[in-house]
């Protein structure tokens, strides 16, 4: 065995521990939380706090090879026209960044990942590494006549990735039809399919189930597709498509940048599992805009934390997600930025019986937290892995 003392241990699950020392096996086990360490156990000591590992529920490694490439601040439609331009690359150098982009989330101290996928490319690298992934597998299609291809495309996806953990998702209300949401549910109401779900990025994605204005017009033109059949809803997205998702399964909603106290009032009258998910890096890179986070934090839902892609964000790094919502929301503590970037996510992905807390029997991870002003999240604020 070997302990960890630092200036605070934060369990997650329990108050904060001043002076704490944490105990673990050689496996990684935690052992003990306390302020002892257990007889003839060497212990190290750290300045700064330790924490579980980080659980990053949204992620795209899949599309690492874009970093950089993408223009900053162009808004959702331009963003997507440039992912499907440059998307399509030599399948070893998408390998490549993929695996580098999983050894950059070790390095940040991420121990698990919510990855969404649309192909196999990532499958190999999942089998191999230290990170616990469950894959996503988004269903595209805006035109009813194609829904039930779509969906029999992602069930032969789904059988190439088990046994490892993944699942079958929509992939955004501007993106899926009704009759594609509808042989989705009826999947979810059968099958263990929990969801993830791009949500309201931007505002023209209100806009256009509103009153179908807006710029998503243009990119189904530039797609070459006829969505004349398309009738606007009078309401914002997430309010057309949320009685469209089955109750059996957990949804987590990703993004919410344009997401109001009305939307989120709307959700809580259906007796759906929701999960939000914030990746306020991203939005910063695609919208330049956040959304508003505090409306969320006192409604009873579970928060979590995803960083997006490497296409849309500078690293893969949740506690620079903490940081930017730290930055511009000051008055959500450290503690609650943490229970989202671990504990919360690990509920989400339903691995809280061994990740997401620093508790006796559990094998979470640990890292260090240094660079802290008081309690304050700082730009010289790092994280430093410790299992």
């Amino acid at each position: 065995m070997k302990s960890f003392r630092a200036d605070y241990v934060f369990p997650v699950n329990a108050d904060p521990v001043r002076n704490g020392i944490v105990t673990v096996n050689d496996l990684g086990k935690i052992v003990s939380v306390d302020t002892v360490a257990p007889p003839d156990t060497p212990v190290e000591q750290l300045s700064g706090i330790i924490c579980p590992g980080f659980v990053n529920t949204h992620c795209h490694i899949e599309l690492s090879h874009l970093h950089q490439q993408v223009p900053k601040s162009t808004g959702l439609v331009d963003f997507i026209k440039n992912i499907q331009q440059l998307r399509n690359s030599d399948d070893g150098a998408v390998a490549d960044a993929a695996k580098a982009a999983d050894q950059q989330m070790y390095d940040n101290g991420i121990v698990a990942v919510g990855d969404i996928a649309n192909g196999a490319h990532s499958i190999a690298i999942k089998n191999s590494s230290k990170l616990y992934y469950h894959t996503f597998l988004e269903i595209f299609s805006f035109l009813p006549e194609r829904a039930e291809q779509a969906f029999q495309d992602a069930l032969e996806l789904l059988k190439q990735f088990k046994p490892l953990p993944s699942s079958i998702t929509p992939h955004a209300p501007y993106s899926v039809s009704k009759e594609l949401f509808r042989l989705i549910k009826t999947y979810c109401d059968k099958h263990d399919n929990m969801l993830s779900i791009h949500n309201q990025e931007c505002e023209d994605e209100n806009k256009f189930y509103r009153y179908k204005h807006g710029r998503f017009l243009e990119l189904y033109e530039a797609f070459g597709m006829d969505i004349s059949y398309f009738k606007p809803q009078a309401r914002n997205s997430i309010q057309s498509v949320i009685p469209l998702l089955s109750n059996k399964q957990k949804i987590l909603l990703v993004h919410n940048t344009c997401t109001n106290l009305k939307d989120i009032y709307f959700v809580k009258r259906f007796d759906r599992k929701i999960n939000w998910c914030f990746c306020p890096n991203a939005n910063m890179y695609i919208e330049g805009r956040l959304p508003k986070i505090d409306l969320f934090a006192d409604e009873g839902f579970n928060i979590t934390l995803g960083t997006d892609s490497l296409a849309s964000n500078d690293r893969l790094c949740i506690l620079s997600e903490m940081h930017t919502i730290h930055k511009h929301f000051p008055a959500l503590p450290l503690a609650t930025l943490l229970q989202w970037g671990t504990l919360n996510g690990a509920r989400f992905l339903g691995i809280d019986d061994e990740m997401g807390s620093i508790e006796p029997g559990k094998t979470p991870g640990l890292n260090l937290i240094t660079g802290l002003d008081g309690m304050q999240i700082t730009a010289d604020t790092r994280v430093k892995r410790l299992l």
